[in-house]
């Protein structure tokens, strides 16, 4: 049989186009094995992503999860024992009025390890007010007879009972011997122990905290404060500095930085809450001018961080109970990540609150 060119031309034109579809399909096959792989690729990336825990933010001033108890130490302020030691290291530190016009600290530790605190001092009743609202330990050396009533009712340490064990002197100090007394959390936490005091805490922590830094100038009535002093006697005076490179407050005591015995380092606050109460002297027989505190009841006063302060209120409705920090609002105070100074001082001191400019 013979073939024409138009069926040669016919046949080749059908073999092209075969191939091309084969072309095409392998193609299309290519490139549906290439998607499928990156697909996965995909699938695998996320299923990677996924897997990986998400950074939660943790507060570093206090471990939310810890139950332990915090301990509430007496700390000297008298100003022939200055230096004092270990203060940076308290998540809060009440300053209160004592007799003679001068001031006492306690200073609460929770979870801390610091070797040196001090110097230690004997305590006041009203103090045992505040180491109860935080469910603490108190530790103190001796005591007004006032204070021992209420001792008596909660766990505490005592460096009259235990000077040589729990407590140690620092003869290298150029003061006098009241003054040398100091103490370290492993010894306080190892007699805790030893002497069976309950270890987890019934309280919560007495003051919220935010993880991100607060933006104060957004609440109602703040305005800028950069210096703060607090006139609480003749005798003495608290004062702060804001450092706004480090987003806190240098502390100084009657003129002279508040610094620390061991490091030489200034202490420094990240928020201070300053309110007034009556306090008046005891007519107790002994005439040593000590001190009672009418704290039990309601108030206004400040809440100072990040470089601005907000009127507050106060209310404290027990001696045990804790004490209620608010807005004007209503709503409870948050404060930053920090250390916090609570200074409660007598009525009609003088509070100085000032701007970079102007006084509030």
């Amino acid at each position: 049989m013979k073939h024409t060119n138009k069926e040669n031309k016919t046949t080749k034109i059908i073999i092209i186009f075969l191939i091309l579809i084969i072309i095409v399909a392998a193609v299309v096959l290519a490139v549906k094995v290439i998607n499928s792989k990156e697909e996965k690729e995909v699938l695998g990336n996320e299923e990677q992503i996924q897997d990986e825990p998400v950074e939660v933010k943790k507060l570093q001033i206090v471990d939310e999860t810890s139950k332990s108890r915090p301990y509430a130490v007496m700390i000297n302020n008298n100003h022939d024992a200055w230096p004092q030691c270990g203060i940076q290291d308290a998540y809060i530190v009440y300053e209160i009025i004592a007799e003679g016009g001068i001031t006492r600290m306690m200073a609460l530790y929770k979870d801390q390890d610091t070797a040196k605190i001090g110097s230690i001092r004997s305590a006041r009743h009203y103090f045992v007010d505040y180491a109860q609202e935080n469910d603490a330990i108190f530790v103190h050396w001796g005591g007004s007879p006032q204070a021992y009533n209420r001792l008596s009712s909660i766990d505490s340490i005592d460096g009259i009972a235990l000077e040589g064990t729990v407590f140690f002197r620092d003869r290298t100090l150029d003061r006098d011997y009241e003054h040398t007394g100091f103490t370290s959390m492993e010894n306080l936490k190892e007699y805790a122990e030893n002497n069976g005091y309950t270890r987890d805490t019934q309280k919560d922590l007495l003051l919220n905290y935010s993880v991100d830094e607060i933006n104060m100038a957004e609440l109602p009535g703040a305005e800028e404060a950069t210096s703060i002093e607090i006139e609480y006697s003749y005798y003495h005076t608290t004062s702060y500095e804001y450092d706004e490179e480090n987003k806190v407050y240098k502390r100084s005591m009657s003129g002279t930085p508040n610094v620390d015995l061991e490091t030489g380092e200034q202490y420094t606050a990240k928020n201070i809450i300053i309110y007034e109460v009556r306090n008046y002297t005891i007519n107790d027989g002994e005439n040593k001018g000590r001190q009672e505190l009418d704290n039990i009841g309601s108030g206004s006063g400040y809440l100072i961080t990040g470089g601005y302060v907000v009127p507050i209120t106060w209310e404290k409705s027990s001696h045990s109970g804790q004490t209620e920090y608010r807005y004007t609002n209503g709503e409870e105070i948050v404060v930053n990540d920090g250390n916090t100074f609570i200074q409660i001082c007598p009525r009609n001191s003088e509070i100085t609150i000032e701007a970079p400019s102007s006084e509030v």
